[in-house]
């Protein structure tokens, strides 16, 4: 056949174009990279004030609080990928002392270091240290003390925090804290424990919204008290499906800790409510306790964000 000929014809000049453009546009998703509109999702963070600003692809996806007037850190607003609204809530009733994505303790030593007021105590921040500010994700350190008026720390803890952007569907940040205790502790039973998350009223499942966990098991009814690796909250807001994930690492002492969860949006594994000895935890003077958990903040329902295969991942980790 006749090349010069074949190429000369409009049918095939047709689809060569049109494969030149396939080609073009097949490109892999490379993490961050730019997309039409130049933002990507690079993640940026920077100190605020008495906190850390945390941006995805130029937008606020969450700020770490530290002030000295709360009752501990906390994570707020916690922004969804998709709305770009909270998909937390810094306070509501009932129970207006959740704090959106906190970590805390009652019952620790006599102590309280979970509800409001500052006089039973406190986890107060020492300063937060940005180690990767910008890129595909960033990484901060935030040093605290467990204390109350007038006495020592009863526990310092180191938390490291990583936070990126997997896709434009989903926000990820990964909590890494190293309680040390400063004296003997012992926690009496107390569902007032550890990493919690409380969503808004809108993704609650008193408003339409669904709670599962890895063994399908849904709303209060189903995961209340039900060990775990994982549970997801979602629900729909404006058209817009989003919901958040805990995945707590299989490393964690008492892995897979049992759920404390409420149908109005609150949900932790909380291992201080079902202590072995069914009364009390005790933690040794000096030995380092160290919890990992994985937040993914995502559009869709758990099925449509794959949170199950996500889990998988996240125990291939170190």
């Amino acid at each position: 056949m006749d090349i010069c000929r074949l190429f000369s014809q409009p049918k095939t000049w047709n689809f060569l174009r049109t494969a030149a453009l396939l080609a073009l546009f097949a490109v892999p998703d490379i993490g961050w990279a730019a997309d039409d509109n130049g933002k990507g999702r690079e993640v940026t963070a920077e100190v605020s004030d008495n906190g850390v600003r945390v941006s995805v692809g130029g937008s606020l996806f969450t700020v770490y609080k530290t002030d000295t007037s709360q009752k501990y850190p906390y994570f707020f607003p916690v922004n969804g990928p998709v709305s770009g609204e909270p998909v937390t809530t810094e306070t509501s009733e009932p129970y207006p002392h959740h704090h959106s994505l906190f970590f805390g303790c009652d019952k620790v030593n006599g102590g309280n270091y979970w509800q409001e007021g500052l006089d039973r105590g406190q986890i107060v921040s020492k300063g937060v240290e940005i180690l990767e500010a910008r890129g595909n994700r960033v990484v901060f350190r935030d040093q605290c003390r467990w204390v109350r008026p007038g006495k020592e720390p009863v526990i310092r803890d180191e938390r490291t925090v990583t936070v990126s952007a997997p896709s434009e569907t989903v926000r990820q940040i990964d909590f890494d804290i190293v309680l040390t205790p400063q004296e003997e502790v012992r926690i009496e039973q107390t569902n007032h424990s550890l990493f919690s998350a409380r969503m808004v009223p809108e993704l609650s499942a008193l408003q339409g919204g669904t709670l599962v966990n890895a063994a399908g098991d849904q709303n209060e009814k189903g995961t209340f008290g039900k060990a775990s690796p994982w549970a997801d909250y979602s629900g729909g807001r404006g058209g817009k499906t989003e919901g958040l994930a805990i995945l707590q690492h299989p490393e964690n002492p008492w892995h897979p800790a049992p759920w404390f969860t409420r149908d109005y949006g609150f949900f932790s594994p909380t291992p201080m409510y079902w202590p072995e000895n069914g009364e009390y935890t005790d933690l040794p003077k000096g030995k380092p306790l160290r919890l990992r958990y994985r937040v993914l903040v995502h559009a869709g329902n758990a099925e449509d964000a794959g949170i199950a295969a996500a889990y998988n991942a996240y125990t291939a980790e170190k």
